[in-house]
């Protein structure tokens, strides 16, 4: 059967998502398909028996996947590992399968957990070993989350800068009663908040103290592991972790293709700085706004959403191309006209970035492509 991939992957982005409270994604489909079910088995059953040491019980990914029965944050551990199995899965199905020679990507990067798969696709350390430390850290971040509240925070007018939001989190981490703290920063005017006991409620009563008027929080009624804020320390997880990493094999050349870390922002990852930069991982916020300026600056045109149900990275690109688009209200994309950026100011944090970062009007013509919905479409008979 020849392929019917017609991406260019030398213009193309892998993005590889992390961890939701859903994440079975079409897993069940791939696995009933018969050209791709001996991978995913072998990738279920190996990153089930990796789970199982940590959980000091049995695990069975692959029963979980044919039930269709969602882990749960009960089952942390569980999901991490079905999500990094299946990412695993997905690439080599498209490698192997499809011989599509996936290194020729421009570069990839991951949200949370998926940058650990990022990495380890571009072999820097052994997904397998890498997978190992957020497992043994699994038990305490599920019970540091039994209070845990997110909360959305987000402006349809001005920009909400980093700064404030940090300043705010840290006054009310210093009233004694819970941490908050940045867990993501989807936009100049979007943040994710995780904080303990009721901190986020807190964030939301003092907010317009320091924020603009039209900013807003959202609270998320779901809990989650506190991972990427600095509740992560109050179990030494950073520290624990970082010991972990000391002794993961390899580490000592770039990523192939490179790999734009969220830590950081920046195509950060080189000879000897993985090791550093992934201690930061731990309690340092994802910086996704950075990834899809630098994903943009770069030329992509087409960015391949790796993992079951991928969700953040592309309704983060999703929420920036609806924004451009009504905000050029039928404009050329092809040539930014004054009459364009002067219609901008109904979107005052989306004016305040151009023309300096114009690169983000490229965003609609980007192409995403969900792979796990590319294999099925393509399954071979």
């Amino acid at each position: 059967m020849k392929s019917a991939w017609n991406i260019d992957l030398a213009d193309a982005a892998l993005a590889f998502r992390g961890y939701n409270i859903t994440n079975l994604g079409r897993t069940a489909e791939l696995l009933a398909c018969q050209a791709y079910k001996p991978t995913i088995l072998q990738e279920l059953k190996l990153f089930g028996e990796i789970c199982a040491e940590h959980t000091g019980s049995a695990v069975d990914l692959v029963r979980m996947v044919e039930a269709r029965k969602e882990p749960g944050l009960e089952h942390y551990a569980e999901s991490i590992t079905l999500v990094v199995a299946v990412e695993v899965a997905q690439m080599r199905l498209l490698q192997q399968v499809h011989d599509v020679n996936t290194s020729l990507a421009k570069f990839s990067f991951g949200y949370s957990l998926g940058e650990l798969a990022a990495l380890g696709f571009g072999h820097t350390f052994p997904v397998d070993e890498m997978v190992r430390v957020p497992l043994a850290m699994a038990a305490d971040s599920v019970e540091l989350a039994h209070d845990i509240t997110m909360g959305v925070l987000f402006s349809r007018g001005p920009m909400i800068p980093e700064s404030d939001v940090e300043r705010l989190c840290l006054r009310i981490t210093s009233e004694g009663n819970g941490t908050i703290g940045i867990s993501a920063i989807l936009s100049p005017n979007t943040y994710l908040l995780i904080g303990q006991h009721h901190t986020t409620a807190r964030f939301k009563e003092i907010m317009h103290e320091l924020l603009p008027h039209r900013a807003h929080l959202r609270i998320n009624k779901n809990r989650w592991p506190p991972l990427h804020t600095p509740i992560v320390r109050q179990k030494h997880i950073a520290d624990r972790a970082s010991v972990m990493m000391d002794t993961i094999p390899n580490g000592f050349t770039p990523p192939v293709p490179r790999v734009l870390s969220l830590v950081t922002g920046k195509m950060s990852y080189n000879d000897h700085s993985s090791r550093d930069i992934l201690r930061q991982w731990i309690d340092h916020p994802q910086r996704l706004w950075d990834a899809v300026c630098e994903t943009l600056s770069q030329g992509v045109k087409t960015v391949i959403h790796v993992g079951p149900e991928p969700n953040v990275v592309p309704a983060t690109f999703r929420r920036l191309s609806e924004n451009i688009l009504q905000q050029m209200e039928g404009s050329s994309l092809g040539s930014l006209s004054m009459r364009a950026v002067s219609g901008l100011a109904r979107r005052p944090w989306l004016a305040a970035l151009l023309p300096d970062q114009a690169t983000l009007l490229r965003a609609p013509h980007v192409q995403h492509v969900i792979l796990e919905d590319w294999l099925l479409e393509n399954a071979p008979a």
